[in-house]
């Protein structure tokens, strides 16, 4: 947790422009189990593919990147409420065996990222 504190004040240091709304973002995960493996769905609404990072590590799956306020960078635009959380976020996922080696594929689908991790190696149709 001391880590997405410093990475989120590291943050609002580097961006003047930026203002987030004040909390510290936690998306929300569902995590299941398949016969050949997992299926992973993350609540990232408002986070672009580009800004996004996917690591494995041993029986941990790491996702982090940022949410932006794109709109708001308009000329003349200030804002009167903010309840939406513009900030960059981390999410460690722990799984019960190593995942290290699994096949991983990804998407966006209505806002959730999907991830879906093989269980050792998977070939293509």
């Amino acid at each position: 947790m001391a880590k997405s504190i410093n990475r989120y004040f590291q943050f609002l240091a580097s961006s003047k422009e930026v203002r987030p709304s004040g909390r510290l973002w936690y998306p929300s995960a569902d995590v299941y189990q398949t016969p050949d493996g997992w299926l992973v769905k993350v609540e990232l609404a408002g986070v672009s593919a580009e800004d996004l990072e996917i690591d494995i590590q041993g029986n941990q799956l790491y996702i982090a990147g940022t949410r932006r306020d794109k709109m708001c960078a308009a000329v003349g635009m200030t804002y009167q409420q903010m309840e939406i959380t513009y900030s960059s976020f981390e999410k460690t996922l722990q799984f019960p065996a190593s995942i290290e080696g699994a096949s991983i594929e990804h998407n966006f689908e209505n806002g959730l990222l999907i991830i879906r991790l093989w269980k050792g190696e998977r070939t293509k149709p």
